[in-house]
């Protein structure tokens, strides 16, 4: 009996070892891609995002709470129009302090005068009297002390009056420190603060954007960027609008990407009718430019994978249907296909998903 249960249990094990085996060889379903080009007789594409020209923060010079917002995003304004307020009742009381304090110097100037008047009659009057050797010198010393003490508090109270003019001035700046003006014309980009909450000095309340000029912010592989220059031409479209421009001078940066060897150029574009937006995507062709990037072909963004030391591969499809890893150098991404600088052919079948089960020689069906 226990001979027949050992040779039953081999019988299964060996079975199931065989079933198992079998399974092993069974090939995997992946989704793939052939391939292709997305490039046309005029030059290759490059993805771009729009900027401004130049962006300004504004802020208030002093703190206060904000009383009233009087612009949104999105809206045009011109230099010196109105964009906020801050609560300006410190700054009134604080102004009529200070007027009230230019007053009370102006009064003691004016005592200060009468004092100095008398003084210097007295003065007047008693050096005759010294000259003619009548007045007696203790008399004449006493005199003189008073008309110097005179003097003096009448410059200490004029000095009084210009002190507490300086200080109205500046109590009156204060107020017209609530008062929040544009220093540029533009677009307002950006509101950092709405009403009731407190605004500190030189903290952004609204950035003003100028867009009569924007730019066209592109990334160029390193191998090309020696073919773009200031003045090569450009083509801009930008689907947002349904337009097409043409690219003005080119600023080309001098810091390259580490991760994906490219600079950053900057093409500057007219924008009269500010249609162009600081955000939007635009496709940028130079028809004039011999980039020598006639191999560039575009692949899924899902079928390229990363080893950890940094490099790239994709997953491609032999004739014999197994799938091999075959190294990539990568460029810019159009959408959601990347461009393939070197590493694929026109025409090789790629796994785009179910690729996490391959490895080296994996049978695949598709």
């Amino acid at each position: 009996m226990k001979k027949s249960l050992i040779i039953l249990l081999s019988v299964l094990l060996f079975a199931g070892c065989g079933k198992k085996s079998q399974q092993d060889k069974l090939p995997i379903r992946v989704e793939t891609a052939v391939v292709s080009t997305l490039q046309d007789s005029s030059g290759p594409s490059y993805v771009g995002v729009i900027e401004e020209r130049e962006a300004t923060a504004v802020s208030f010079t002093s703190m206060g709470v904000i009383k009233r917002m009087l612009v949104n995003e999105g809206q045009y304004v011109r230099r010196g129009q109105l964009l906020a307020l801050i609560d300006p009742s410190t700054s009134r009381n604080s102004v009529e302090i200070a007027q009230a304090a230019t007053r009370q110097a102006r009064d003691m100037v004016k005592q200060a005068e009468d004092t100095y008047a008398q003084a210097k009659d007295a003065y007047d009057r008693m050096k005759i009297l010294h000259d003619n050797g009548s007045l007696p010198e203790i008399k004449w010393v006493e005199i003189e002390t008073q008309l110097k003490q005179a003097e003096t508090a009448l410059n200490t109270a004029r000095s009084g009056v210009q002190q507490a003019q300086a200080t109205e001035q500046i109590a009156r700046k204060g107020v017209a420190d609530t008062r929040l003006v544009a220093p540029v014309s533009g677009v307002i980009g950006k509101r950092q603060l709405n009403v009731g909450e407190t605004a500190l000095p030189s903290q952004a309340v609204v950035t003003i954007l100028d867009i009569n000029t924007v730019k066209v912010k592109v990334s160029i592989p390193e191998a090309e960027l020696s073919h773009i220059s200031a003045g090569t031409p450009s083509r801009i479209a930008v689907e947002a609008v349904g337009q097409t421009f043409n690219g003005g001078r080119i600023e080309k940066g001098v810091e390259a990407d580490i991760m994906t060897h490219t600079y950053d150029i900057r093409i500057n574009v007219s924008n009269p009718g500010h249609r162009l937006l600081p955000g939007m995507v635009a496709s940028v062709q130079f028809p004039g430019a011999q980039t020598g990037a006639s191999t560039q072909f575009y692949v899924p963004v899902t079928a390229v994978q990363r080893r950890p030391d940094g490099s790239h591969f994709v997953w491609v499809i032999a004739a014999d249907s197994t799938a091999h890893r075959s190294e990539v150098a990568m460029g810019q991404t159009l959408g959601n296909r990347i461009a393939i600088m070197n590493g694929l052919n026109g025409g090789d079948r790629i796994v785009t998903e179910g690729y996490q089960k391959l490895s080296e020689g994996t049978r695949v069906v598709y």
